[in-house]
């Protein structure tokens, strides 16, 4: 999925400024999904309005640069639509603490806790911070989605607990499945 797509995705949803689309793309319910920055979002904003397919209204900020907020257009829903036709690529994980403890052995002892708890608690927090939206309300896809995603990351937090042994005392022959 391109970043025109993603923020026409966030528009869809409602208007917002550039910095709102981020902060959807980084602490809201899309940023486990993909992450963009600005030096990609306003681009892309750019040619989306350029393209037609969202407008924006400049609104005056005291102390500050206005700021604009943008809408997405009956032509940007019609692009949306057909971007979401597309096959979906492979799902890619990226983490720095998976690639850390997949060398585990080259991290002394300590270091290798401090990486596995700290990882461990992330997953612990996302699950607490998921745990507290109310989605009795939403869309059946974005309820899909968050269900699932919170059965991904109480999985994996499962997981990390039942085998901590492996990771943290270096046993070869440690059991892998989780009980």
């Amino acid at each position: 999925m391109d970043v025109k797509s993603l923020c026409l995705g966030v528009l869809a949803l409602g208007d917002a400024s550039g910095y709102e689309i981020k902060k959807q793309l980084e602490e809201g319910p899309l940023a486990y999904f993909y992450r963009a920055g600005f030096g990609s979002i306003y681009p892309a904003l750019n040619k989306l309005s350029e393209e037609g397919l969202v407008t924006y209204t400049e609104m005056p900020q005291e102390g500050r640069p206005g700021k604009k907020v943008y809408s997405i257009t009956e032509q940007g829903r019609a692009a949306f639509r057909k971007a979401l036709r597309k096959k979906p690529g492979p799902d890619k994980i990226r983490s720095e603490s998976m690639f850390m403890l997949f060398f585990a052995e080259f991290l002394e002892p300590e270091r290798r806790r401090d990486v596995y708890e700290e990882y461990l608690s992330r997953f612990h927090s996302i699950i607490e911070c998921m745990e507290t939206v109310d989605l009795s309300e939403e869309m059946p896809g974005r309820r899909f989605a968050h269900e699932l995603g919170l059965a991904l990351y109480r999985s994996i937090a499962d997981f990390m607990e039942a085998n901590r042994d492996i990771i943290l005392d270096g046993d070869p022959k440690a059991a892998v499945a989780a009980e």
